[in-house]
């Protein structure tokens, strides 16, 4: 049975559901049975695009951790329109004749780093009442969420490109995962129809608000016409593949040429050795005492095998996740 992580270029108008059917599927056609466990680290919208970590096997243990990984995003704004969606789904419900100068988007980005509060989107997966936030506003009921506390890392206009007056929002280099050069002053005053922002950001942030809240701060309101995650969590745009390359494995292509290990998700955090005896007592659930670690979280290795996602207090390890690989070995 296949461990491990696929890392898919989510196209647009794909849901995050149906690209776990479409591993699923692959994974059928490729000889590996209806049992393989497979399921994703973090939804990301139909009109989203981008990085989408899915797991199989017993990396399904860690999509818990990958939720609650910060996540890297371009977006663009088009500003003096507002849909009741906040993207190209939904219809326009306000309009506005203000354009932002980029003297006016200077001022007002800093208040959108650090720590923020924000109104998630009505039509989002948000339950209200036992229901889903977009099920009802879909069926045309008002839908108030509450605000939350989220935190914005970094904010980041995009370098201009084509010249000031349309908005000069195409991402550049990022768009292949690679980080922006910073954005130069563009002459003059000139209005912007549109802005490109690279956003780093915490688990629960929703770029859509984000981009709401931006306009509005602007005195203009503005809908999101491209969403693209391009990280999460300790995975990148250069770690994903796309459809069609998930697709050849149905066709018989190797599957060890996309799938990554099981540790590709533990990168972020520090690596402890075990001896064979520590592993075994790691694998029935016991604590391991003076252990002189830092306190904090560790994933757990014997040899080259995961054997535990551990948390080390006091020079006590304990479990918190434990990996069935007894058998695995390189």
């Amino acid at each position: 049975m296949p461990h491990g992580w696929i890392i898919l270029d989510k196209p647009v108008g794909l849901g995050s559901t149906q690209a776990v059917a479409a591993v699923k599927r692959n994974l059928r056609e490729a000889g590996h049975g209806k049992k393989v466990k497979v399921g994703h680290g973090g939804t990301l919208d139909p009109l989203a695009s981008g990085v989408l970590p899915i797991a199989l096997g017993e990396a399904t243990k860690l999509t818990g951790r990958m939720l609650d990984a910060s996540k890297t995003y371009l977006f663009t704004v088009r500003f003096g329109e507002e849909t009741d969606t906040l993207d190209l789904e939904g219809k326009v419900i306000a309009t506005s004749a203000v354009r932002p100068t980029w003297e006016m988007l200077d001022a007002v980005l800093p208040r959108f780093t650090g720590p923020i509060e924000q109104v998630p989107p009505a039509y989002s997966a948000l339950k209200v009442d036992g229901e889903r936030a977009y099920d009802l506003a879909r069926a045309g009921h008002a839908v108030e969420l509450k605000a939350r506390n989220v935190t914005v890392f970094a904010l980041t206009p995009l370098p201009f490109r084509g010249g000031v007056g349309g908005g000069g929002s195409r991402p550049q280099a990022s768009l292949k995962g690679e980080s922006p050069l910073p954005t130069p002053s563009p002459e003059g005053e000139a209005p912007l129809e549109e802005m490109t922002f690279e956003a780093h950001v915490s688990k629960g942030t929703y770029v859509r608000s984000l981009a709401r809240d931006i306009a509005q701060a602007l005195g203009s309101c503005g809908t999101v016409t491209l969403l693209r995650r391009v990280a999460a969590g300790p995975f990148a745009l250069s770690n994903a593949i796309s459809l069609d390359k998930l697709n050849e494995i149905g066709k018989g292509a190797p599957l060890e040429h996309i799938l990554l290990p099981l540790e590709a998700g533990l990168d972020d955090i520090p690596a402890i050795d075990l001896d064979p005896e520590q592993a075994r007592a790691v694998r029935q659930g016991r604590v391991l005492t003076g252990q002189a670690f830092e306190d904090g979280q560790y994933w757990a290795r014997e040899g080259s095998v995961p054997v535990a996602l551990v948390e080390l207090s006091d020079g006590d390890v304990r479990v918190v996740r434990g990996f069935n690989l007894n058998d695995v070995a390189e």
